[in-house]
């Protein structure tokens, strides 16, 4: 038996059985809760349309967004949904695996960090539209180009994430690792992997949210579908409610998206004893 253990072996009692704990009301009071502040801004923002305090041909309420929702609904909304979504998702897979790649060797090799970091945060400060022109010149109009800088979108929050939770780990941790003769590779299987996933959800998730904010960008400048291509018709038609609608649905499947990697999260990182955790518990 080895003498040690790993942040992967703490105990972890987890919650109590359903049956003894009855139902749990929890997650409906977060739900509740976190839909307050949006629903009295619609409420808001409808009274205001209603009543002439914001001009309707600008700003519509509400209620004509939904009408708007159903109209575009029988004119295919849903491929213009499934199109953005599967280049998110394909970039967004794109970027992040080559962010941890590069991201695991800078960090852990000092003369990769000297050589690659700083051509890597050159490029990090330019422009996602200036990508753009690049991109037609070399990869045409297709799929390619889009995703391509869809990838360039989720990379850089990625690499630097774990670059940070690679570089933050606390320096007691590796001398202990070292006192009970832990190999390199052991060192970072056991130790440096586990106390930087933090840091890396962190990337990863801010990742995703600037994925889509790239696929936006990749799909105002060519494409025949997408959400990107809705803000385009909407503008140049002069719809300002397919435009808003458009905002609405990025937002709502950029949270869902989010959501789903927070959750990954929290079950890759149960073993974690800290503030949020307590409070999710207790409070």
């Amino acid at each position: 038996m080895e003498p040690y253990i790993t942040l992967f072996d703490l105990p972890d009692d987890g919650p109590a059985p359903r049956a003894a704990r009855g139902f749990d009301w929890q997650p409906l009071r977060r739900a509740a809760t976190a839909l307050v502040l949006p629903a009295t801004l619609l409420a808001v923002w409808e009274a205001l349309s209603r009543s002439g305090g914001v001009p309707t041909h600008l700003l519509p309420p509400p209620s004509a967004l939904a009408a708007t929702i159903v109209e575009l609904a029988q004119q295919g909304l849903a491929w213009h949904v499934l199109a953005s979504a599967l280049r998110v998702g394909v970039g967004f897979l794109l970027g992040a695996a080559l962010g941890v790649a590069l991201g695991a060797w800078v960090g852990l090799n000092r003369p990769a960090q000297a050589v690659l970091d700083p051509t890597i945060q050159g490029l990090r400060a330019i422009p996602s539209l200036a990508w753009v022109p690049l991109l037609l010149l070399w990869l045409g109009i297709d799929e390619a180009p889009k995703i391509t800088l869809i990838a360039l979108g989720a990379f850089f929050p990625v690499y630097l994430g774990l670059v940070a939770g690679i570089h933050d780990v606390d320096r007691k941790w590796v001398e202990l690792g070292a006192i009970h003769g832990l190999s390199r590779w052991a060192l970072i299987r056991r130790i440096l992997i586990p106390a930087s996933l933090p840091s890396l959800f962190t990337g990863l998730r801010n990742g995703l949210g600037m994925a889509w904010m790239f696929m936006v960008a990749a799909e105002l400048i060519a494409a025949s579908k997408g959400l990107g291509y809705l803000l385009t018709d909407g503008r140049e038609n002069s719809r300002p409610d397919i435009v808003l609608t458009t905002i609405v649905l990025l937002a709502v499947l950029g949270k869902l998206s989010d959501g789903v990697l927070l959750r990954i999260e929290q079950r890759s990182l149960a073993w974690r004893d800290t503030y949020s955790s307590q409070g999710a518990r207790h409070v």
